[in-house]
């Protein structure tokens, strides 16, 4: 896998992440204690916080990947170009249930900086976790939003993370 490093105040000309993230997604990866777990992502934001360039994304506590990203506090963000079977079918199976859910997707594994990615990738985010909290309903201003987001009432945990640096992948 080859990488170029991007300057991170050039990221924008990179990624446009209002369409990264809602239409395209993109999957948030960690590892902790030599396993790696993935999950398929669609909400989240670019930006920056105390100085810092950040990334925010959003997990749902029952996600099998949150217990990763709390043990390491750090985590990818990867972005593709095209590849939605294999978003898809990380999105919608567990590595809880199902260990080489990975590997039986078709994609294929790889590390940038240390930290886990995938080969097939065209962009990367290595971010370190800087704060994070429980979305709690009596914050939403428009309850309607928690009604239909979270039914379950399983509210996401915010993770705003520092992005330390960030990848292009040529083929």
């Amino acid at each position: 896998m080859k990488t170029t490093k991007l300057e991170l105040s050039k990221l924008h000309e990179k990624i446009d992440p209002i369409v990264a993230m809602r239409e395209q997604w993109y999957l948030v990866t960690a590892e902790n204690d030599g396993v790696v777990n993935t999950l398929t992502a669609g909400w989240g934001a670019l930006g920056n916080l105390c100085e810092k360039q950040t990334a925010i994304v959003y997990i749902r506590p029952q996600r099998h990947t949150k217990q990763f990203m709390d043990a390491s506090g750090r985590f990818t963000m990867t972005f593709f170009e095209g590849h939605q079977q294999e978003l898809l079918f990380l999105g919608s199976h567990s590595g809880a249930d199902m260990p080489d859910k990975i590997e039986q997707s078709g994609l294929h594994s790889a590390t940038v900086d240390g930290q886990p990615t995938f080969e097939e990738a065209k962009l990367v985010l290595n971010c370190k976790t800087i704060y994070s909290d429980a979305l709690k309903p009596e914050n939403f201003t428009d309850e309607t939003l928690a009604e239909a987001n979270f039914p379950d009432k399983d509210y996401s945990v915010m993770y705003i993370a520092e992005i330390e640096s960030a990848y292009e992948v040529t083929q």
